[in-house]
Parts: structure tokens; C-alpha cells; sequence
């Protein structure tokens, strides 16, 4: 049984990070090299813009703006669920590896594919999966004992080596090929938002409407799994079974989200903590606000990155690191 009062803060608490994403994209539309007067923002939503407003709006801000947001929401996700089928409060998708394994598959299907990415936006987020997924078994399997099962401590430790492994194959397969797919990436390593168009909006909905419903439909089992094992397997959860299903979840969603926004690490990490720290660590309750507070956190990253040096901007990933490298080292010295 939840508290009622509870439940009356985590409804608040949502209701006020839904105005602030709100408030944070009306804030980001009349940011930046190209920008919508924000006395042109109403008219413009409803057809009464001139054409420059509305290309700007509908074909750059808009679309950028709801990856990022997605792609904030999906990684707060998969964090939630990987802090609570690991019991490790330091486990994050790219942190342990698994972006890298998305990037690593999408730098192939880039590099050897014969049609260039903008065409083929539906698949990137299923060769990501695919890359995501070898690469979270193998973690998976060096990491469990058959004796004392998962290991959190060494879960991190193997992560990290796979993270590094995989960002040196991609330094490794860019060597030796033409500039452009160089430049590309080069990009996706530092977390630049490449996927700035609708199609790539079209590509990740499809797996967030699924994924995220059945994560927190399996809230109470990631309540049970985050305990200990004997302890989860003596109120009759399937414990293997159950952490294998939701960990293929988590990777999915993290796969989904940085085959368009490039290698985003921390903000799986960060915002799970900062939902428990507001209303405790019922995942029913944290998930959902996580999941804002992600999306808010990577919707910030951009739209200072972009601000900082424009036209280019500095890559997003690299913003959510200088707020996140510290916050994780914080974290450990912690733990």
C-alpha cells in the first residue's frame, strides 16, 4: 500500500516537470543561429506564420526538440531499470557499455551499408538493438557467477571495459575511411543529435509506446528484483527469467535513444536518482518523474550546446558529461 500523501506528491511533482519541459521547449524555440520570435511562437503553431517561421519551427526546432526529449525519457528508463534488476546504483547504459555497443553496430551499418543513414532511419534503431544486445549479453555473462548470481561491483567493472574496447573499434573503423562518415562518427561518439528529422521522431516512437508500458507494468517485479536474491526468489518471482525479459527492455530503450542522438552517458544515471531522492524507490513512483527528468535534462544539454558556439554548438553529450562525470564520481566515492 503507497501513502496517499505519496502519491499526492508525485502527481504534483509531475505536473510541475511537465510545465517546465513545456516551458524549456517554448524557451529553446526562440534560442540559437536560427530562431522563432517568441510573439511569432502562438501564430505560427496555429498556421498563421510566415514561411520562415514555420520552416524553422516544424523542420528544425520541433523535431530536434521531441528526439531529444524521447531519446532523455527512453535513457532515464533504461537506467531505472538497469539500477534495479543489477541492485547497482552506478549502473547506466552508457556507463556500462551498452551505448557503445549500439554505436559500435550503427558505425558498421554506416560504414558498409550501401545507402547512406538518412534513408534508411527505420532500421537504426534495430541495428543499434541488435549491437546494444551482443554486447549487454556478453556484459551479462562476465559478470554473473553461477554460485552468488549477478555481480553489481563487477557488472560496472566489465561495462566500463566494454565501453572502451568498443570506442577504440570505431576509432579503429573510422581510420581507414572517406572524411564524411569520419565526421559522422566522430559526432556520434561526442552525443552531437544527428537525428534531427521527423523520420527519425517516426523511428523511436514505435519502441517507446511499447517498452515503456511494459517496464512500468513490471514495476512491482523490478521492486522485488532491486531486493535481495534469496528474498526474490522466496516470494516466487522468476528471478533469471524476469531480469533477463527486463533487461532486453532497458536495452531496446537505450538503443533506441542513442541511435539517433549519438553515445549519451549519465543521463540514465542521474535522473533515477534525483526521482528517488523526491519520492522514494518505488519504481511505480520514480519511473515516471525519472522519465521527465530526463527528457528535461537532455533538452537542456542541447539547447545550451547549441547556444555555446554557433552555428555548430558543442554536442550535447558533452554538456550532460561535465553535469554527469562529477555527479558519478560523486556517487562512487559515496557507495
Amino acid at each position: 500500500m503507497i501513502d496517499p500523501q505519496l502519491l499526492k506528491k508525485q502527481r504534483i511533482l509531475m505536473i510541475t516537470f511537465i510545465a517546465i519541459v513545456v516551458l524549456t521547449m517554448i524557451v529553446s524555440i526562440g534560442f540559437g543561429y536560427s530562431s522563432v520570435s517568441y510573439s511569432r511562437i502562438l501564430p505560427t503553431l496555429l498556421g498563421q506564420g510566415e514561411f520562415k517561421d514555420e520552416f524553422v519551427l516544424f523542420e528544425l526546432r520541433l523535431p530536434r526538440m521531441l528526439i531529444t526529449l524521447l531519446a532523455g525519457m527512453a535513457l532515464a528508463v533504461s537506467g531505472s531499470v538497469l539500477q534495479s534488476i543489477t541492485r547497482n546504483d552506478l549502473a547506466d547504459p552508457g556507463i556500462i557499455g551498452i551505448n557503445s555497443g549500439a554505436g559500435a553496430a550503427v558505425a558498421v551499418f554506416f560504414l558498409y551499408a550501401p545507402l547512406e543513414a538518412d534513408s534508411f532511419a527505420y532500421m537504426i534503431p534495430a541495428v543499434a538493438f541488435a549491437g546494444a544486445l551482443i554486447t549487454a549479453v556478453l556484459i551479462y555473462l562476465f559478470a554473473y557467477e553461477k554460485s552468488t548470481g549477478l555481480q553489481p561491483i563487477r557488472l560496472i567493472l566489465v561495462g566500463v571495459g566494454f565501453s572502451m574496447a568498443l570506442s577504440g573499434l570505431m576509432v579503429v573503423l573510422i581510420s581507414s575511411t572517406d572524411r564524411q562518415k569520419v565526421d559522422f562518427i566522430a559526432s556520434w561518439l561526442a552525443g552531437s543529435v544527428w537525428g534531427t528529422d521527423w523520420p527519425f521522431v517516426w523511428a523511436m516512437v514505435p519502441w517507446l509506446l511499447v517498452l515503456i508500458p511494459f517496464v512500468l507494468f513490471s514495476a512491482q517485479k523490478l521492486n522485488i528484483l532491486s531486493l535481495s536474491e534469496p528474498v526474490a526468489i522466496g516470494v516466487g518471482v522468476g528471478v533469471n527469467k524476469d531480469r533477463i525479459i527486463l533487461m532486453l527492455a532497458a536495452v531496446a530503450l537505450a538503443a533506441a535513444a542513442v541511435s539517433v542522438t549519438g553515445g549519451i552517458a549519465f543521463v540514465g544515471l542521474m535522473a533515477p536518482h534525483i526521482a528517488k531522492s523526491l519520492v522514494g524507490p518505488r519504481n511505480q513512483l520514480f519511473i515516471p518523474l525519472a522519465m521527465l527528468i530526463g527528457g528535461w535534462l537532455l533538452l537542456v544539454a542541447d539547447t545550451i550546446g547549441r547556444n555555446i558556439v554557433e552555428p555548430g554548438g558543442v554536442p550535447a553529450g558533452v554538456i550532460v558529461a561535465i553535469i554527469g562525470a562529477p555527479y558519478f564520481v560523486w556517487l562512487l566515492l559515496k557507495k
